[in-house]
């Protein structure tokens, strides 16, 4: 098969490994920088350009590795190879929706999905209810926007939760206001979903003086063994999001795992380094199944 990446860096480990496990299995495996595709949309014609007139045909499937600061243009992109009938690993609405912090909530709420308790609004004038909300102080502010544990910051006492969420609201930046999880104990899980099985999980440590577990924070990583009802928690919020693959985090509380947040384009240097897994051939593996070569698109 003729399999796209779509990526700004070709060199970033995910990459480099999704190249080297669709080739070891005999397809023609290629990166194009997201940004620099640009589209044809017209009534006789809908087609993929790249760097200066190259038109991109011939593609059975595409990987779309597309990051947060690109989410509106990478999924038209993505939008556009799937108008054409090409399979995309993760399709463009389940990107988009997995992005959006407070929709993703919402619909793994509505799958009753176990999450930590979470609040949001616009008033100052409701800031006193929405931390109670929550359970009080300590509590976690996330900034909608943020990734890699950037913008949530953990407010120790009611009156720093208050200036902390009034700040915010008065900048007019969109905040979430969540229950935090003591527990827990700066610790997290990342299993790591691809179709409907958990392919490999590994526990995230935060390091000393930090509550966020984030390997980009200077977290660790090592391998854990998920329980059953972790496992199926981890498949079911992938499923709920629409993805294919993804990075499910999960904290473990005293009533159960909770889910955190289900990231659309995971990367695969922690969890192969913390558990020797190739997952990059069980995503190369899973398109074999689901893409139709035979139905090969000319853009």
């Amino acid at each position: 098969m003729k399999i796209v990446i779509l990526a700004r860096n070709p060199d970033l480990y995910s990459h480099t490994r999704l190249v080297e496990a669709g080739v070891m299995r005999g397809h023609h495996v290629r990166i194009l920088d997201t940004t620099r595709c640009y589209m044809n949309i017209s009534e006789n014609e809908s087609a993929i350009h790249y760097r200066g007139g190259e038109s991109i045909t011939d593609v059975d499937a595409i990987i779309p590795r597309i990051g947060a600061s690109i989410t509106f243009y990478g999924t038209a992109v993505v939008r556009h190879f799937e108008s054409r009938g090409i399979y995309s690993l993760n399709s463009s609405v389940a990107i988009s929706r997995s992005r959006d912090k407070l929709r993703s909530l919402q619909l793994l709420s509505q799958k009753s999905i176990p999450l930590p308790t979470t609040g949001f609004a616009s008033s100052t004038e409701d800031t006193d209810d929405l931390i109670q909300m929550v359970g009080g102080a300590p509590l976690i502010v996330k900034l909608l926007e943020g990734t890699q544990g950037k913008g949530i910051m953990l407010a120790e006492t009611k009156n720093a939760a208050k200036s902390v969420i009034n700040a915010f609201k008065h900048l007019r930046e969109n905040i979430l206001v969540q229950e935090f999880i003591k527990e827990a104990d700066g610790k997290d899980l990342r299993c790591f979903v691809v179709g409907d099985k958990c392919v490999a999980s590994y526990q995230r440590v935060a390091a000393d003086g930090e509550f966020r577990a984030n390997i980009h924070l200077g977290g660790t990583a090592k391998p854990v063994k998920l329980t059953p009802i972790e496992r199926k928690l981890a498949i079911k919020a992938a499923n709920a999001m629409g993805l294919n693959v993804a990075g499910v985090d999960l904290i473990r509380s005293n009533r159960g795992p909770l889910v955190l947040e289900v990231n659309s384009s995971p990367g695969l240097e922690g969890v192969e380094s913390a558990t020797k897994m190739d997952v990059a051939s069980s995503i190369i593996e899973y398109i074999e199944k689901n893409a139709r070569p035979q139905t090969r698109a000319h853009l």
